[in-house]
């Protein structure tokens, strides 16, 4: 019984304090703020084709039948391997360039 004589003031100042709160104050003002964040995006592009099956493989150079073929298959191995080149390089290079994300109005 003494306990509870003793927490009735503080739980009488409790629920005026709250009262106090309910009433008193102004509405909270709700606004909305755009908030603009990175994402990360996957830097390899679909458009990049799959390597190609280059002609101057091992076995295409085995199976060559003189220097000379051999030499034309690695000739057009490499022109293989540049126009690929010509495919890839600009991916790689925008993977490399760092984004921007503007937080500002």
């Amino acid at each position: 019984m003494t306990r509870h004589i003793l927490l009735m003031p503080a739980m009488l100042a409790a629920g005026l304090a709250l009262a106090a709160c309910a009433h008193g104050g102004a509405e909270p003002e709700i606004r909305a703020v755009e908030k603009r964040v990175p994402v990360v995006a996957p830097c390899v592009s679909d458009k990049v084709p799959h390597p190609p099956a280059y002609v101057d493989s091992d076995e295409a150079l085995k199976a060559a039948p003189s220097a000379a073929e051999r030499l034309k298959l690695v000739l057009a191995g490499r022109v293989q391997r540049i126009q690929r080149g010509l495919i890839v390089e600009p991916v790689i290079e925008t993977c490399r360039m760092p984004t921007h994300v503007h937080d500002g109005p």
